[in-house]
């Protein structure tokens, strides 16, 4: 059992709640302790033994009993009950865009639709249309709607979503009469996962702008266009489609449509309340006393009113940063000097070491590692003890035939946690290397104490300096280890051994809510991207907002300093 299973079933406990009609307060307070429940770093197998479990927030006496049934039986009674007085596919409904459970509930309840397939044919034979509330534009929509789940593959990866908002974003900005375009939404937030696209923009002529919109090369199909919105599909490279909106909004809205199209919903509830205690009104308009506008064309003007700072998108999530008075000093591309994680020809690059290296340097990185995989890892050609001696050589080679261009090439290696623990290189032939980063690539589905048994000690050997993409995740593929991260985050801090945040798009590991944890435990990170390709090095960004959303500080990520100090920080272990 693992903490994942209870908040699938707290989540589904509130939509089965909502669509039931019972009181709003019992489906918020489920939701509310998933959300809490999702952000640990430890098991609640654990806490639970402990009698704590009412010290995780959110967490009351009547969810803390539904862990403990959970914890002893697998099941909760409640969401089985709940789950018997409904159709089976009543769920499924909720994928639908712009069907929430209060909508669903009415359907259910005058038409006895139960799955999506009983809501199209509902729709198709004009019953849908004629409930009060919905009509025929909505019934319209919600044809659409399936038509789009039938098509898409679900949530767009963050590596995959933010591209296409870029090349919107540029389009859009080059349409007459744009004066401004911004992305807000999951996408500036950096959400590892998107659910749709936001674009903002100032523009002469709304419905003008609007339409040219839907006429952009990267759209399928037209959703709906107004005056000042319209809704499209389009293409999604890794199939199916994903929708984008773009609003058209005052100058003097600007900044308040911003933040609140940013979100995300709890963040901006918080604010509103702050507002409405001073007697104000805040949405996506303005920050208004009456009708007068005290806040409006920029963000921070929002929050200086508010009494706040000026919260970055990717703190924005209502986990502690409304309370902030001074901001972490959040870690930013810019910051970087460094790539310490990727891959040459020698394993499973299509790169060389020169290359790699000239393509960071353009970049503006001081250093890199040259990381290829060692001999366990077969499938990625990995190197036996001979020839990594030989890449040893040869980025020493490289380094004198770089010198003087502004790039150092670091030689190391991603060598394998073997399953019994032990490491694929032994320690003499690691001493050979400047950056040593230990991965786990095979056994991944051991039981958790293996697993962390090898994680500790693979932190636990002096010639270790990192730890890569520490729980093996890949976004929408596979589910990340079950290892009791406590333990990993309290003895990487203790011996000075690094934890990657990687860049990678599919994996964005260490997740942004244990990043967070580690940091307060005192642990120090290192962002990467494993590149195995030149413009692999690109997804750098995708690392950055994953530690920002962690609240990672510039201090607390070793390739902010300079190449001396990383040696030093690869000495001090050593010792």
């Amino acid at each position: 059992m693992s903490n994942r299973d209870v908040v699938h079933q707290f989540n589904e406990i509130a939509d089965l709640l909502e669509i039931k009609g019972e009181e709003s307060f019992r489906a918020v307070s489920y939701r509310r302790a998933a959300r809490a429940i999702e952000d640990l770093t430890e098991d609640l197998a654990d806490i639970a033994a402990r009698n704590e479990l009412q010290k995780i927030p959110g967490v009351g006496k009547g969810t803390a009993d539904r862990i403990k049934e959970y914890l002893a039986t697998g099941k909760i009674q409640l969401h089985e009950e709940l789950t018997c007085s409904l159709p089976s596919g009543i769920l499924e409904l909720l994928r639908i865009p712009g069907l929430g459970p209060k909508k669903i509930a009415v359907l259910h309840a005058q038409l006895c639709v139960g799955s999506v397939e009983e809501l199209r044919t509902a729709i198709l034979d004009g019953r849908v249309a004629k409930l009060r509330g919905f009509g025929q534009k909505t019934a319209d929509k919600l044809l659409e709607g399936i038509a789009f789940l039938d098509r898409s593959a679900g949530r767009t990866p963050l590596h995959v979503a933010r591209p296409i908002a870029c090349t919107l974003r540029e389009q859009v900005a080059g349409l007459p009469g744009v004066e401004r375009v911004e992305i807000a939404g999951s996408v500036r937030r950096g959400k590892e996962m998107i659910g749709d696209l936001d674009l903002l923009c100032v523009a002469a002529d709304g419905p003008a702008t609007t339409a040219a919109f839907t006429r952009l090369p990267l759209v399928r199909s037209v959703l709906a266009a107004g005056d000042t919105k319209a809704s499209v599909l389009v293409e999604n490279p890794i199939g199916g489609e994903i929708q984008a909106d773009l609003r058209v909004v005052p100058a003097e809205s600007f900044g308040a449509a911003l933040q609140y199209f940013t979100g995300s919903k709890e963040h901006n509830v918080r604010l509103r309340e702050i507002a409405v205690k001073r007697g104000w009104k805040l949405n996506e308009y303005g920050l208004f006393e009456g009708p007068v506008a005290l806040a409006g064309p920029d963000e921070a003007g929002i929050y200086e009113r508010l009494g706040l700072p000026l919260i970055p998108p990717e703190l924005r999530e209502d986990t502690g940063e409304i309370d902030l008075r001074d901001l972490p000093d959040l870690v930013d591309l810019p910051d970087l000097r460094g790539d310490l994680h990727m891959h040459t020809r020698a394993s499973d690059g299509v790169c060389t070491i020169e290359e790699m290296a000239l393509a960071a340097r353009q970049r503006g990185y001081e250093y890199i590692a040259i990381t290829d995989h060692s001999h366990s890892s077969v499938i990625a050609n990995g190197l036996s003890v001979e020839r990594l001696e030989k890449l040893i050589e040869e980025v020493r080679a490289a380094n004198r035939q770089l010198a003087g261009s502004g790039i150092v090439v670091l030689a190391g290696t991603e060598c394998d946690i073997c399953p019994d623990g032990t490491l694929d290189y032994p320690d003499d032939v690691l001493a050979q290397l400047d950056w040593v980063v230990a991965s786990i690539h095979a056994a991944q589905t051991q039981d958790c104490d293996r697993l962390t048994h090898r994680t500790l000690a693979a932190i636990g050997n002096p010639y270790v300096n990192c730890i890569g993409h520490p729980s093996g995740r890949l976004l929408g593929r596979r589910e990340a280890m079950n290892i009791q991260w406590e333990k990993v985050f309290e003895a990487a801090a203790a011996t000075g051994t690094a934890l990657e945040i990687s860049a990678a798009w599919l994996r964005l590991d260490l997740k942004d809510s244990h990043v967070r944890r580690a940091m307060d435990l005192g642990c120090t990170f290192v962002i990467n991207t494993d590149a195995h390709a030149v413009d692999q090095l690109d997804q750098m960004i995708f690392g950055v907002q994953t530690a920002r959303r962690g609240w990672a500080t510039r201090s607390c990520i070793l390739n902010t300093r300079p190449v001396e100090e990383v040696r030093a920080f690869v000495a001090a272990k050593r010792k």
